[in-house]
């Protein structure tokens, strides 16, 4: 959806969109900036001595960083310091300034696992049996016992299910994968640091030590969304428990931050199921026990790329997709992927359009919709959109376009149109109305609509429609990748 300004009130669907449109703008959610990963980063400032040391220990843990002593060496180490910070920037698909600035300090500060984003343990560091054990030394006190057994038998599966290879639970006995809880300096040069930060650590493939697991006792686990999923960092871990490394992809279990976990949507991503399948080849029962295809993290300059929605939040435009979404901001070059779910827990994925008013961000889904402030549900929702207005006979809302001045938004359903009046919380009189009446040559029905400096964008799969609203007339068709630098 997009924002803009009503200046003739005798219009229908669309507004008489004059220069004026561009004094319509304004900033409404009050988001911490890039704390939130989503959010306007902060200028750029001499970082706290604090914190400088915080991102010196980060790096030095999971980039190679080494710190030096003696003056020409610390001119070495500020050099070296800021090739490690871009390395890390690249990795998380920040903007590579080599700074230390909040958006870089708020992924540093992420729960995640222990091990380094920057070494692999190489393809040929595997298990040489196809049937491995695992003895689950000791249980987390905070959690039933069969809770925590439940959650690794459940994280081993995501790994058999599309490789030949079989996990038993030994009890009481020496296994090849040994799992433990453990505190602080656990003697293995990797210790914990206690609730927050690292989560939990494993060892590649071999003998002794090797394809253990150790996860921080003093973590919040829980088995649910709430804290940190003992499933979730599980297969993290158990991915490198069989020799996988980190990887960049957002949407990969192997990717080294802790982000939310919906539990519905949890599972191996193409990229793990490429990487893991690599190794140890394929599931040989797999055609007789179909599971869900792995699902893709979306390429942005992928030519058939769609977006399932777009938005505009403060002086960005948010393009969402799948479980996705990314950010546009026009004093950044780097346009970002992240999860949903990273900034908005409560929302679903697949969403259908969103738009924002008074501090408010609704999103829309099939029949329901939900309401957000400042990252959480407002109570009562989700709601039936039949609570807008909308006859039992509309399902799904295809896009919304939010005139912010006016205090109205048009919503595209199929062919038509409809108008809600924010102020008195109804349709308006003689609605719906067919889209073609106020928006000629537009095709319906619609994916998706944005206004963006003086023009509407109407979205239809991999094509985007750029519309003159005063002329009323299709100006330009492109592929929608063309919003994120294609």
């Amino acid at each position: 959806m997009g924002t803009a300004r009503r200046a003739d009130s005798t219009l229908l669907c669309s507004a008489h969109l004059g220069n004026m449109l561009t004094l319509c703008w304004r900033v409404a959610v009050l988001l911490q900036p890039c704390l939130l990963l989503l959010a306007l980063p902060l200028p750029p400032q001499k970082p706290e001595d604090d914190q400088l040391e915080f991102a010196k220990e980060y790096l030095q843990k999971f980039y190679g960083f080494k710190p030096e002593s003696g003056r020409q060496r610390r001119m070495a180490e500020t050099s070296t310091l800021k090739d490690k910070l871009r390395a890390m920037q690249r990795f998380f698909g920040l903007e590579e300034t080599g700074e230390l600035n909040a958006c870089t300090l708020a992924i540093m500060r992420k729960s995640r696992c222990g091990l380094s984003d920057v070494e692999t343990f190489g393809d040929m560091v595997k298990w040489k049996n196809k049937y491995l054990t695992y003895r689950i030394a000791n249980h987390n006190p905070a959690m039933r016992s069969s809770q925590v057994r439940r959650a690794f038998k459940n994280a081993w599966r995501l790994w058999s299910n599309f490789t030949p290879l079989r996990f038993l639970e030994r009890r009481g006995k020496e296994a090849d994968i040994m799992i433990a809880f453990k505190t602080g300096d656990h003697k293995d040069n990797f210790a914990f640091d206690g609730n927050g930060g690292v989560l939990a650590h494993a060892f590649q493939p071999g003998n002794g030590i090797g394809g253990d697991v150790h996860f921080d006792e003093e973590e919040s686990w829980t088995v649910n969304s709430s804290g940190i999923n003992l499933f979730a960092v599980a297969a993290h871990e158990f991915g490198h428990a069989l020799g996988l490394s980190h990887t960049p992809d957002p949407g990969a279990v192997m990717y080294p931050a802790y982000n939310f976990v919906k539990l519905d949507e949890f599972g191996l991503s193409h990229n793990d199921v490429e990487n893991v399948q690599k190794m140890y080849g394929v599931n040989p029962n797999r055609v007789t026990s179909p599971l869900r295809i792995p699902p893709k993290t979306p390429e942005k300059c992928d030519p058939g790329l769609s977006f399932d929605a777009v938005m505009t939040l403060q002086q960005e435009i948010i393009f969402f997709k799948d479980r996705f979404m990314w950010r546009s901001h026009p004093n950044f070059d780097k346009i970002g992927i992240t999860l949903i779910s990273s900034l908005w827990s409560v929302v679903p994925s697949n969403i259908d359009t969103a738009y924002e008013t008074e501090n408010t961000i609704l999103f829309f889904k099939g029949s329901q919709y939900w309401a957000v402030l400042q990252q959480k549900l407002l109570d009562g929702f989700p709601k039936d959109i039949s609570e807008l207005g909308f006859p039992t006979s509309v399902r799904a809302i295809d896009a919304a376009l939010h005139f912010q001045a006016a205090r109205h938004t048009v919503f595209f359903t199929e062919h038509y149109c409809w108008r809600y009046n924010e102020e008195q919380k109804q349709m308006e009189e003689g609605y719906p109305k067919p889209i073609s009446y106020d928006w000629p040559g537009v095709k319906t029905p619609v994916d998706d609509v944005v206004f963006h400096e003086g023009f509407v964008y109407f979205f239809f799969g991999n094509l985007h429609y750029k519309y003159d609203p005063i002329r009323k007339y299709v100006v330009q068709t492109m592929y929608t990748n063309k919003w994120l630098q294609c």
